[in-house]
C-alpha cells in the first residue's frame, strides 16, 4: 500500500464559540425537545446555560451539568438515530451559527495540506457529523459508551475537556508524524489554555475575559469576531441559492 507524506502540520478548533455561535450541545437539546425527547424545564435550564455561555464563556461546572444532562437524556437510545439526529441538527441548526471567519480560516489550513481536527467537549457523533459536513479531517468528542448500539449514560474516557483536549491533540499529533511545535490550536475559553499551549501557533477567537488577559500577556493572536458577520453569511448564501434556482 502507497502512502502519501505526512502532513505539514494539524490545525485543532474548538468547537462551541469558536467553530460556531453558542453552544453545539444546547442546539441538540433545542432540537430533542422539538420531537419530544426532553422536557420544556430541561430546555428552559439549556437556554439558561446558553445564555450564559454566550455572555461569560464556558466554565468546568457548566461544561459537566450540560454533560451529565445529555448522558441521562441519551440512556437507552439509539447511536445510529443520534447520528441521523445530529445531522438534521446541523442543516436546521447550525449551519446558521458558524462562524464564517474560522471556517475560512480552517479551510485556508486543508488547502495549504495540513489535518483539520475538531476538538471539543461536545458528543463524539455530533463532533464528526460537523467536521464531516465541513469537510474537515476529523473530530476528538466526549465518547459515551454504547453496548449494542444503545447508550449506557456512562463515558468512556472522560469529558472531552481542559487537559483531556491537550492529551487528543498530542496522541493525534503522534499518530500524524507531526512535531506539535509546528501545529495550530484555536479555541475562545481559557480552559482550553493546556491545549493551546501545546502548540506552537496558538490563537484566541472571541476569548472570554481569562483567555483575553493571558493572550495578551504571551502575545497570542487574536481574532474578533461579530454576529453581523454570521448574518451576513446566511444572506450571501440565501443569493447564491436563488440564483442557482
Amino acid at each position: 500500500m502507497v502512502t502519501g507524506p505526512p502532513p505539514r502540520a494539524i490545525a485543532f478548533f474548538d468547537v462551541d464559540n469558536t467553530l460556531l455561535r453558542g453552544a453545539s450541545l444546547y442546539y441538540l437539546g433545542v432540537g430533542a425537545w422539538r420531537r419530544g425527547l426532553i422536557s420544556l424545564r430541561d430546555i428552559l435550564s439549556f437556554g439558561w446555560k446558553q445564555a450564559r455561555f454566550l455572555a461569560v464563556g464556558e466554565n468546568p461546572a457548566h461544561v459537566s451539568r450540560v454533560s451529565e444532562r445529555g448522558l441521562e437524556l441519551v440512556i437507552g437510545h439509539n447511536q445510529a438515530a443520534l447520528i441521523r439526529f445530529s445531522n438534521e441538527i446541523f442543516d436546521t441548526r447550525l449551519v446558521q451559527r458558524l462562524w464564517p471567519e474560522t471556517v475560512d480560516v480552517a479551510r485556508r489550513h486543508l488547502a495549504a495540506g495540513r489535518e483539520v481536527w475538531l476538538i471539543s467537549a461536545t458528543a463524539q457523533e455530533l463532533a464528526d457529523v460537523i467536521a464531516t459536513r465541513l469537510g474537515f479531517t476529523g473530530a476528538f468528542g466526549t465518547v459515551l459508551e454504547t453496548v449494542d448500539g444503545a447508550f449506557t449514560g456512562r463515558l468512556v474516557d472522560g469529558i472531552c475537556h481542559g487537559q483531556g483536549k491537550a492529551r487528543a491533540a498530542e496522541a493525534r499529533a503522534a499518530a500524524s508524524g507531526v512535531d506539535l511545535a509546528d501545529c495550530w490550536a484555536y479555541s475562545d475559553s481559557h480552559n482550553d489554555i493546556p491545549l493551546l499551549e501545546l502548540v506552537g501557533h496558538p490563537v484566541v477567537v472571541n476569548p472570554d475575559a481569562v483567555l483575553h488577559r493571558y493572550a495578551v500577556a504571551h502575545r497570542w493572536p487574536m481574532i474578533r469576531m461579530k454576529p453581523a458577520s454570521i448574518r451576513a453569511a446566511i444572506r450571501a448564501s440565501k443569493k447564491r441559492q436563488t440564483r442557482r434556482a
